[in-house]
């Protein structure tokens, strides 16, 4: 029985091949091709029990590849592996090749889900509309602080149209301000518009998936969190109880304990911070905004009085995580509860 770990850099991977015994068989150092590792795993000459990776950016390409050409492939998680691997005395691609075929042949450590081909489609429409995004409100706020130099104090608050409306005048009439500050209040106008493009994209894809219809059932859950759940999430049957759901997104509790010592900390933060944020401001905008009153709010309405907001949003994020995945697993659409409850 064979194990190959492969520690994968951007143009090169460091193969590595040990027996059951822990022996080294075989390491070597080729392309990040797919073709080219294929081809030296089927040189080797004996059937490959295992190939694991460390999660990285070339997981997805690497794992689909070599498991259609007939191999099982194993994604292991990289902080189990970076612990492991601060042993060694001297880090090298080489020796973390061995660090990580060792792990492979024990045993000890997470699978990590490979998501699909479908959900990285996803994820990439979402994080280009959240660059947009972000590049738009950096420009506006260099604009803004800009003009103070000037005596000019914007409203703090300008809808994205408003805001060409507020200061292009202002700017196309002062020569010097125009010179200066017109080609990038053009480039915001741009992204403006690339960023309202790919909000139409992800609003009509959430739209047309049944799922995440659903989801948009709940109170606070709009295209965004819907679409955003759905990709990072891909295949519900991955977690085997939806309580785990909020774990995996690091909404649920630290905890440190030792003896007599028993420290229960802040959340975790572990997993995907992006679809953390969204669950938070899905939870925000069910306390704060929605005027549709269920249980759950009710629940976190009293947490709210007795913990204070920023727990409350963060223990109705967790809810929403795992209400969510319930409601995906039984194709049941969001309860809002009796009313008395409300």
């Amino acid at each position: 029985m064979f194990y190959t770990a492969l520690d994968v850099s951007l143009r090169s991977v460091a193969v590595c091949i040990i027996d059951q015994d822990g022996k080294v068989r075989l390491e070597r150092s080729i392309p990040s091709e797919v073709p080219d590792l294929v081809r030296c795993l089927r040189e080797f000459g004996e059937p490959i029990h295992q190939v694991g990776l460390e999660a990285g950016t070339l997981t997805q390409h690497l794992t689909y590849g070599l498991t259609e050409a007939g191999f099982e492939v194993v994604c292991i998680e990289a902080r189990q592996v970076n612990a492991a691997l601060s042993a060694m005395r001297n880090k090298t691609d080489k020796h973390d090749a061995r660090g990580i075929a060792q792990i492979l042949r024990s045993g000890w450590y997470s699978r990590v889900h490979v998501k699909s081909v479908e959900s990285h489609h996803t994820r990439a429409l979402l994080t280009s509309r959240k660059v947009m995004q972000r590049k738009c409100i950096d420009l506006e706020n260099e604009i803004r602080g800009l003009l103070k130099v000037f005596g000019v104090k914007l409203p703090m608050r300008l809808s994205r149209g408003a805001f060409d409306l507020a200061v292009r005048d202002m700017i196309e009439s002062d020569p010097a301000l125009s010179h200066a500050l017109l080609p990038m209040l053009q480039a915001r106008q741009m992204l403006l518009e690339t960023f309202l493009e790919l909000d139409r994209r992800v609003k009509r894809v959430a739209r047309d998936h049944a799922i995440c219809r659903r989801f948009m059932t709940v109170p606070g859950v709009g295209e965004i969190t819907a679409l955003s759940f759905k990709a990072a999430v891909d295949d519900p049957a991955r977690f085997k109880s939806s309580r785990t759901v909020g774990a995996h997104f690091g909404l649920t509790l630290r905890r440190f304990q030792s003896g007599e010592t028993d420290n229960p900390d802040r959340i975790s933060h572990a997993g995907d911070a992006d679809m953390r944020a969204t669950l938070y401001a899905a939870a925000n905008a069910m306390l704060m905004r929605s005027i549709t009153w269920s249980s759950l709010k009710a629940w976190g309405v009293r947490l709210m009085k007795a913990k204070g907001r920023r727990r409350a949003v963060v223990a109705v994020a967790r809810k929403i995580a795992v209400v969510l995945h319930r409601m995906w697993v039984d194709g049941t659409d969001f309860r809002l509860g009796s009313e008395a409850v409300a």
